[in-house]
């Protein structure tokens, strides 16, 4: 057995939430092991999520643009796909990102081991490293193991023409046919990646509509622009079985209405969600107790059964997202070092779907304020009437403000549209902040900019956007 190592804190798994933990604890002045199982930092988003897919995504859109370009006079050949630099570009990205935090944890003398943690108390981790063991005593504790891919019941076989999230950007080859399970952001911007780059591709969907839980309107303008793109949108569809010949793969569609089909695909890409991963940590061990979908229960300050352990990220409850995780540790990680600090309970997070266009939305969406009954004003602001959005060609886009229909609070933003991921922070900062939107409206926005649709979507609602039709 390895040395046995004593810590004030133990921050297990080195993801978007584990490795920000231990970095502002350690600047807190805690002594910090950091354990993962992968041998460098950044979790699933840095390594097989967020950051290769976005690295596919550019590469993806570059290419739709190069084709959209005669439209304004630019003509360019056929680009041509060398897939193997393609893949290298991506994983240099990552190791460098990788790289970076690996010498950040050391400069703050975060001690990182790589290996298998299991809880054998609630005070205590062995952790499984290249066959042999090492116990890490701790004060206090983080949860930020993450999440995993979902596995549908009845798809499961070792077939390597079947690929999660985390096959698919190894981008070993461009299958002819595709056929992706599951209508979520995973699913549409992956399969928005292989689309660009030669497959045909279909996406099979269970609910009424892509992207469950996103704002409606937005839905509708991504599934217009995926529509010529893809092969087929199908949902209400679910995948019943899948048999295998040298063909390919034979997926038993079946619809709402009971129609079986059957198609073959050379390819299918499993995006069918994700659950949290905290299976075989030795929670038994303490008490620390799951809920019914296996996240770790906790309370405000995301403080476990266990007084000793804490839970940030995936681990911890929806939604899961890369930057709610981040910020849900740091203010974990600050409390645990300073017993201050409020709990984490943020108006909005924001969503991104990196397709393109690009949608995103905080705060409540329409769907969701109408539900609750609250009494809302929407504005609703095309791209088709900015000056910006017609520059770049892009006029299919839209800006959506809901607000409070008595005080004016901004509830929420959505905006579909090329950039709308970062568009989208300064509704994050109006929902958190309680600004109004007529304060909103007042806002001097630069000209011509995307961001002026955020201003021009507040005067649309309160009836005075002097660039949209006049109301009625």
């Amino acid at each position: 057995m390895a040395d046995n190592l004593k810590v004030q804190l133990a921050v297990v798994g080195a993801g978007p939430a584990g490795y920000p933990a231990a970095f502002r604890a350690a600047d807190l002045g805690m002594s910090v092991a950091l354990i993962d199982q992968r041998s460098a930092l950044g979790g699933t988003c840095l390594h097989e999520g967020c950051i290769p897919s976005k690295a596919l995504l550019h590469a993806a859109l570059i290419k739709n643009e190069a084709k959209s370009a005669s439209a304004f006079g630019l003509y360019f050949t056929e680009p041509r796909l060398d897939i193997d630099a393609l893949r290298i570009w991506k994983n240099g990205l990552v190791g460098q990102l990788s790289g970076g935090l690996g010498m950040l944890c050391k400069q703050r003398a975060v001690q990182f081991i790589q290996g298998r943690a299991r809880f054998t108390g609630p005070n205590s981790i062995l952790v499984e490293q290249a066959g042999e063991e090492r116990s890490v005593e701790f004060d206090r504790a983080i949860i930020a193991t993450g999440s995993r891919p979902l596995e549908i019941p009845g798809l499961k076989t070792e077939s390597d023409r079947i690929m999660t999230a985390r096959g698919a950007l190894e981008l070993n080859r461009v299958p002819e046919s595709m056929l992706v399970i599951g209508g979520g952001y995973i699913g549409l911007e992956l399969g928005s990646v292989y689309a660009s780059l030669g497959a045909r591709v279909s996406v099979a969907e269970m609910t009424d509509g892509l992207l469950p839980g996103a704002d409606r309107d937005l839905v509708r303008i991504l599934s217009r622009s995926l529509e010529p793109r893809f092969e087929a949108l199908m949902l209400q569809t679910r995948v019943a079985g899948l048999t295998e010949d040298n063909a390919g793969l034979r997926a038993k569609l079946i619809s709402a209405q009971g129609d079986t089909v059957e198609k073959s695909f050379n390819s299918i890409l499993v995006a069918a969600g994700r659950r949290p991963a905290t299976e075989d940590l030795g929670l038994e061990n303490t008490k620390v107790k799951l809920d019914d979908k296996g996240f770790i229960i906790t309370d405000e300050r995301r403080q476990t059964g266990e007084p000793s352990i804490f839970a940030a990220g995936d681990a911890a409850g929806q939604p899961m997202l890369a930057h709610k995780a981040m910020h849900e540790a740091l203010a974990t990680a600050e409390y645990i070092a300073t017993g201050k600090g409020g709990p984490f309970t943020p108006r909005a997070i924001p969503a991104v779907v990196f397709t393109d266009p690009e949608i995103a939305w905080c705060g409540l969406t329409e769907d969701q304020a109408r539900a609750e009954n609250q009494n809302i004003k929407v504005g609703r602001f095309p791209w088709s009437a900015s000056g910006r959005a017609k520059t770049l060609h892009r006029a299919d886009g839209m800006t959506k403000v809901i607000a409070n229909a008595e005080s004016g609070a901004i509830l929420g933003l959505a905006i579909a549209g090329p950039g709308a991921g970062d568009l989208i922070a300064e509704g994050v900062l109006a929902v958190e902040s309680g600004v109004t939107v007529e304060t909103l409206s007042r806002v001097i926005h630069p000209h011509p900019t995307l961001s002026e649709t955020v201003m021009e979507a507040a005067e649309a609602l309160l009836g005075r956007s002097v660039h949209a039709a006049r109301p009625r």
